[in-house]
């Protein structure tokens, strides 16, 4: 089966949710007419990510203007259950796509925010992973969840599963991807550095699996005035890029994608992840169930696609 795949390179409208929805649906619009089936968007698109934010913390103190600012992330932040997804539930419906979005969640059970990655179909949401593991300063303002997060959705287009940014790095994580047989594996970021594509080709290998690699594009002038003292000692151009396309050989197909704002777009083959299986399958042939076990405490079966 063939698939059109398509990666928004671009920046949110910062800490704004209303603008940054309105353009989640212009950008759709439009490449859902290129004739792309599944589209993706960078690690905490909605409302963004706030790099090089403090949020006025310090070991032992936390200042009342960085609990203002942390309020208003959590004000702008995405709640499931609300018209938050019902508008992108429609806006798939509409255009017939699968989605795949990173977003800052609000998470109404327990007032916490969690960096998650929402699935969406046609019909509707399939499902939300929560990053499991929050990186150095990022645990300030993001919550962890447990095995249940790692979810995986065999659908219509293929076996869609993936991990955030440097979630990426943690190999029992990658394997309880590869175990559930993803073969589009999805990978938002906020990580611009040019190795990060090894890490993309490593993981197509290591996966035997398409790799999505989706960062954002982001200039320190496109933080409002109020936020710029936050990020002074910041360089303007704060997130460059590297949007990538790997298929399952580790070969690139796409971008890397930097300096600038666009979408990475190609046309991939699933029947790629069988032919590449011949020289090695992570849970097959060279799984060796019979030296090794390996069980994820909680984590889901694959959903299927209704």
């Amino acid at each position: 089966m063939k698939l059109k795949v398509c990666l928004i390179q671009d920046s949110p409208v910062f800490f704004d949710k209303e603008k940054t929805m309105q353009k989640v649906e212009e950008l759709c619009i439009i490449h859902a007419k290129a004739g792309n089936q599944l589209l993706v968007f960078p690690e905490s698109f909605i409302p963004g990510y706030p790099r090089g934010f403090t949020f006025g913390a310090k070991i032992g103190s936390r200042s009342e203007a960085g609990r203002d600012l942390y309020l208003e992330y959590y004000q702008n932040s995405f709640e499931l259950g609300t018209a938050d997804q019902e508008r992108l539930e429609r806006l798939c419906r509409d255009l017939k796509i699968y989605l795949v979005i990173g977003v800052t969640e609000r998470y109404c059970k327990n007032g916490s925010l969690y960096c998650s990655m929402l699935y969406f179909s046609p019909k509707g949401l399939l499902g939300v992973h929560r990053k499991i593991k929050p990186t150095g300063t990022e645990r300030l303002i993001w919550a962890e969840d447990s095995g249940k997060s790692l979810v995986s959705f065999d659908t219509k287009i293929g076996k869609l599963g993936g991990l955030i940014c440097w979630e990426n790095y943690m190999p029992l994580a990658r394997m309880a991807m590869y175990q559930q047989g993803v073969e589009i594996y999805i990978a938002p970021t906020a990580d611009a550095r040019k190795n990060w594509t090894a890490t993309m080709q490593h993981i197509a290998l290591e996966g035997r699996c398409f790799v999505l690699g989706c960062n954002q594009y982001f200039k320190k002038s496109m933080y409002p005035e109020r936020f710029q003292e936050e990020v002074s000692e910041e360089p303007e151009e704060i997130c460059n890029g590297g949007t990538v396309i790997i298929s399952p050989m580790g070969e690139i197909l796409a971008g890397p994608l930097f300096g600038e704002a666009g979408a990475v777009s190609y046309e991939i083959d699933l029947d790629q992840i069988i032919k590449s299986k011949l020289d090695f399958d992570p849970i097959g042939h060279y799984g060796r169930d019979d030296i090794f076990q390996f069980h994820v405490l909680g984590q889901p079966k694959i959903k299927k696609e209704e």
